[in-house]
């Protein structure tokens, strides 16, 4: 893959449209827990950082419980 294919590919995924719209309801103390954490990372952008807080933790679930043909205490045998 050239240089041209990278860039491109990165440009795609940047550019993709986000058409659907998810909403939650928090408390106050959930709220003050959350801006709290943006403000002493110096976060700005609270949409990405929920979106990719929530999408790490799915993948990393995910990963964690793939199917395998074998049990775990089987593989350590």
């Amino acid at each position: 893959m050239g240089k041209r294919d990278k860039k491109s590919l990165k440009m795609h995924v940047e550019t993709t449209k986000r058409e659907r719209r998810m909403s939650i309801l928090m408390s106050d103390d959930e709220q003050m827990i959350v801006d709290r954490y943006l403000d002493k990372y110096k976060i700005t952008n609270k949409s990405r950082w929920l979106r990719e807080t929530i999408l790490m933790f799915i993948h990393k679930n995910m990963e964690e419980d793939y199917p395998t043909l074998f049990g775990e205490h089987d593989m350590r045998r």
